[in-house]
């Protein structure tokens, strides 16, 4: 039995909150240091400095969190449809704060949440496929029934991180922590949504793919 097929709903779960918690971690905390500079400091440059933290930091906050509510939450009742505008407009916030840029050419139409969480999640494979930053383009073929998922990453250097290919070219992990759960969510995403993932280094970079069975 695989470290998958053995995690519980409820281990999931915990797992998904401690990635969610680990990623608002940083600029949380960093407004709070601006607000104790705040409290501590008389220099008004210092204040100013503060100042600027704390809204740079809560933008990061709030742009971290409203991503993760569509890629990880419950983003409505079951059998819910997302729009994917408001998957483009979180998918353009997370990563204004990252070092990849987006071109985002997905039509703008009503979907199954599942796959919409999936696209996002795709989004996040691509971004660790750039540490040094570079260009993600989203296109989807198909319609909202039938879609077709294609990321193109590229920059100048391009990996594929261990764990995403072994996920995606069906081994498990032996071990499922919170550092490693999010490719295993989007991989058990696509199960759900009935689509088949794939994840190719190429020459000019990185290809991911999820596609409808049959």
């Amino acid at each position: 039995m695989t470290a998958i097929d053995e995690l519980s709903a409820l281990d999931l779960a915990a797992l998904v909150a401690s990635r969610v918690c680990h990623d608002i971690i940083s600029p949380v905390g960093a407004i709070t240091n601006g607000l104790e500079v705040l409290d501590e400091e008389n220099n008004e440059d210092m204040k100013e400095f503060a100042m600027d933290l704390i809204r740079k930091s809560a933008r990061q906050a709030s742009a971290k969190l409203q991503f993760a509510r569509l890629a990880f939450g419950a983003a409505g009742s079951a059998g819910a449809e997302i729009d994917l505008g408001d998957a483009h407009s979180v998918a353009a916030g997370f990563l204004a704060n990252e070092k990849a840029d987006l071109d985002w050419q997905v039509p703008r139409l009503l979907m199954a949440k599942n796959r919409v969480k999936l696209l996002l999640n795709l989004i996040l494979l691509a971004n660790q496929c750039v540490p040094r930053g570079g260009l993600i383009t989203v296109t989807m073929d198909g319609d909202a029934q039938t879609p077709t998922f294609r990321l193109k990453v590229t920059g100048s250097t391009t990996k594929v991180p261990a764990l995403v290919l072994e996920m995606t070219s069906g081994k498990e992990p032996e071990r499922i922590d919170a550092h490693t759960v999010q490719p295993v969510y989007a991989v058990l995403l696509a199960r759900e949504s009935g689509m088949d993932l794939e994840v190719v280094k190429e020459d000019d970079g990185v290809r991911i793919t999820a596609a409808c069975i049959g």
